[in-house]
């Protein structure tokens, strides 16, 4: 595992797992929300965003967190492990509801520079239909990435025992 994405819905614990996994193998973390939004919730341009991500991707090794599906298909032929957190909506939801309350105000360290934690409804919206919408088409790219290992966590419980493994 030197090359590694994780997947997922919000309020997962992509970020967490990110940086605990960087940790213990001593893999430096990429987090995309980091590189895409700009001060104020800006969203960066996909030509300046593409080439950050290609400049990150170059590196020997990386642990990248973050959907972005436009880019997952070119991150997923570049990694050699895809972490999936397919948790169920209720559990993200109760993840972004401890978010909000440990962090709302303030800029966590795997959000881009002048974002500050927010909520809103559309964000919302996105963690309760986020399998409905997203589980079919991750299975499918996890099953043709037959060069990449693919982890799959179903729970916080299942995360707590990977990372022990480790």
């Amino acid at each position: 595992m030197e090359r590694i994405i994780i997947i997922g819905c919000g309020g997962a614990g992509k970020s967490t797992l990110a940086r605990q996994l960087g940790e213990k193998l001593n893999i430096p973390v990429v987090h995309l929300d980091k590189l895409f939004w700009k001060p104020g919730w800006v969203e960066m341009p996909t030509d300046e965003f593409d080439a950050l991500l290609r400049r990150e991707m170059e590196k020997e090794k990386w642990i990248m967190d973050g959907n972005f599906n436009r880019t997952l298909p070119e991150r997923i032929s570049r990694c050699d492990t895809v972490i999936y957190l397919d948790f169920g909506r209720f559990a993200c939801l109760r993840g972004v509801l401890k978010r909000i309350l440990t962090t709302y105000g303030t800029v966590r360290p795997d959000m881009g520079e002048g974002c500050p934690e927010r909520v809103d409804f559309e964000f919302l919206k996105w963690i309760w239909n986020f399998n409905k919408n997203k589980r079919e088409g991750n299975y499918k790219l996890l099953n043709e990435a037959t060069h990449a290992e693919t982890i799959v966590l179903k729970n916080r419980r299942a995360v707590r025992k990977f990372l022990q493994s480790i």
